[in-house]
C-alpha cells in the first residue's frame, strides 16, 4: 500500500469486522469465521482471522488489527457476550497468526479490540482477557453504532480505568470534534473517522466555531474564507461565495478543497490536544474549544 498510494508515513488497516457487520444479510458467522456473498457479483468468500492477518500483512501495514465482531447497537446483553466471547477467541487467533514467523516487520504492531457493547461487566471481561495476550495496544470498537454520545462517553468512562496506560489506546470509528476532545479528556490517544473527507464532500465544513453548511444561500456572495485562522489552501487562496458555488454546481473541486480543509482543521486539532497534555493544560483547551464553538458561524454579510 505505501508504494500503491506514494505515502511513506505509517498505515493502519482494520480487519474486517465492521465491514461483515454491515453485510448483515450477506454473511454467516462461525467460531471459524465469516462466510459472506459479495454485494458485488455474489461471489462467495471465508474470512478467518487468520486469512484477516495474512491480507493485512500482504498490503503491508504498520499496524494491524485483530479480527473481531462488531457487536450492532441495541443488542441484549446475551448477544453482546456472545459476540463478545467469541471476539476473545478471534483475538487470541489473531496473536498467533500474526507471530507465526511470517514477515511482518519488526516495526509493525498488532492491536486488540475490545468489545462488549455498553454493558460493564463485559468491557471489563474483555479488557482482562485482552491483557492476557501481548497486544502491541488496544482498541475500543463496537462504538459510535448509533449509541449517541451519552452513552459512548458512559462507556469510555467505565472502560478506560482497565485500560492499560504504557500502550496506545485507540477509539475505533469516532469521529466528530467534540466526540474526540471528550474522548481525550478520557485518555483516549487515537482515532480514525471518515467525517473529514465524507462531511466535505457534501459541502459540511469543520472550524473552531462549529459546522458550516457551504450549501447555505447566505455564503453565496461572501467574500470571506471558511474560516480566517486556517492555513489550508481552501481558505488562504477562495472565498466563501467561489466554494459554495462550486458544492452546489457539483464540481469537483468543491469537495477536492472542503476535504482538504477539514483535514487541516482535524490537523490542528489534534496538534493542540497533544500540546495541552504536555503543557499539562488540557483543561483549560477543552474549555476554550466548547466557548468558541459556541459562538456559532461568524455573522452574515
Amino acid at each position: 500500500l505505501h508504494k500503491f498510494m506514494n505515502w511513506s508515513g505509517p498505515i493502519l488497516t482494520d480487519s474486517g469486522g465492521f465491514q461483515v457487520m454491515s453485510l448483515a444479510k450477506l454473511r454467516k458467522i462461525t467460531d471459524e469465521g465469516v462466510s459472506f456473498q459479495s454485494h458485488i457479483d455474489g461471489s462467495k468468500h471465508m474470512l478467518s482471522p487468520e486469512r484477516s492477518m495474512e491480507i493485512q500483512r500482504l498490503l503491508g501495514a504498520n499496524i494491524v488489527m485483530a479480527f473481531d465482531e462488531c457487536t450492532p447497537y441495541p443488542a441484549t446483553k446475551k448477544e453482546t457476550e456472545d459476540s463478545m466471547l467469541l471476539s476473545m477467541r478471534w483475538a487470541k487467533r489473531s496473536y498467533d497468526a500474526f507471530h507465526d514467523g511470517s514477515d511482518h516487520g519488526e516495526e509493525n504492531a498488532l492491536f486488540g479490540i475490545v468489545q462488549g457493547g455498553v454493558f460493564e461487566d463485559l468491557r471489563h471481561r474483555s479488557v482482562s482477557a485482552l491483557k492476557e495476550i501481548d497486544f502491541d495496544g488496544l482498541a475500543i470498537g463496537g462504538l459510535a453504532v448509533g449509541e449517541g454520545q451519552d452513552v459512548m462517553f458512559e462507556v469510555l468512562d467505565f472502560t478506560m480505568p482497565e485500560m492499560p496506560k504504557n500502550k496506545p489506546r485507540y477509539l475505533m470509528g469516532v469521529g466528530k470534534p467534540d466526540d474526540i476532545v471528550g474522548a481525550v479528556e478520557r485518555g483516549i490517544d487515537m482515532f480514525d473517522c471518515v467525517m473529514p473527507s465524507r462531511s466535505g464532500r457534501t459541502g459540511q465544513a469543520f472550524t473552531r466555531r462549529g459546522t458550516v453548511n457551504m450549501k447555505n444561500a447566505r455564503h453565496i456572495d461572501d467574500p470571506r474564507p471558511i474560516d480566517a485562522d486556517c492555513a489550508c489552501s481552501a481558505c488562504q487562496n477562495y472565498s466563501r461565495a467561489y466554494i459554495s458555488h462550486l458544492i452546489r454546481s457539483g464540481e469537483i473541486l468543491g469537495p477536492m478543497l472542503m476535504t482538504e480543509h477539514n483535514l487541516t482543521y482535524y490537523q490542528d486539532l489534534m496538534a493542540g490536544l497533544r500540546a495541552a497534555i504536555s503543557q499539562k493544560t488540557l483543561s483549560n483547551f477543552v474549555e476554550k474549544f466548547h466557548q468558541q464553538r459556541a459562538k456559532g458561524d461568524i455573522d452574515e454579510i
